[in-house]
């Protein structure tokens, strides 16, 4: 499932965010590639270690935590340190799919990746191209957000970032583990809680159908879940 969070970071984050990265070191993205992804991307990234990519990468952390879709989507267990990739002048990312287990570099943290998120830190008229396109059951979806705006999607799905023409598209990516790893499960735990969440409004939360329904979320949770 392809799932679009709006405004995770505000424009003062997202400007805060941009005057860390902008200023830090920038390397050959391929410091995280594996064998088949080296041969497709052409992108420059912040080291892991960078002290930018930390501080920064904290500020997302936190965005994440303060956000009820991004729970409710992800149900996440265990989230990689975001990392922070830029494209210009023709660089662009061939069609790949994600590493399944994904090691920081220097420790023993790891994450099983089952989905895939990237923050958008530039806006999207500001450069030309850049798309991130994800293919699914019903062809290529084609995502480029306003900055401030993410997409969570599957980490086993095949997915590209077409070439940037024009501008500089900086972004943020990373991976995490879901403590549901079924995507079609994970899928329907999601539509549940939106419809619960939908039917409290109008209902009320102490309302038995709401009660009933809540509980059969958490059974199903309880039953699915790996935490």
């Amino acid at each position: 499932m392809l799932i679009p969070i709006p405004d995770l970071l505000s424009s003062a984050e997202v400007a805060r965010i941009r005057t860390l990265v902008d200023a830090a070191d920038w390397v050959d993205g391929n410091i995280t590639s594996g064998p088949q992804a080296a041969l497709a991307k052409r992108n420059e990234q912040l080291p892991e270690e960078s002290p930018a990519a930390r501080e920064a990468g904290r500020m997302i952390l936190d965005a994440l935590g303060r956000s009820p879709l991004f729970v409710a989507a992800a149900l996440p267990l265990k989230v990689f340190p975001p990392l922070f990739n830029r494209y210009a002048g023709g660089q662009n990312f061939g069609t790949h799919v994600d590493n399944a287990i994904r090691i920081q570099r220097g420790s023993e943290f790891r994450v099983r990746s089952d989905l895939s998120m990237t923050v958008f830190l530039e806006a999207p008229d500001a450069y030309a191209g850049g798309e991130l396109l994800i293919e699914g059951l019903f062809g290529a979806q084609s995502v480029k957000l306003p900055a401030g705006h993410a997409i969570l999607y599957p980490s086993s799905s095949l997915h590209r970032v077409t070439p940037v023409t024009r501008g500089t598209r900086v972004a943020s990516f990373f991976w995490l583990q879901s403590m549901v790893r079924d995507d079609a499960a994970r899928r329907t735990l999601f539509d549940l809680d939106r419809a619960i969440q939908g039917l409290t409004v109008e209902l009320g939360q102490g309302h038995a159908q709401i009660v009933a329904l809540t509980g059969v979320y958490h059974n199903l949770l309880r039953r699915w879940a790996d935490a």
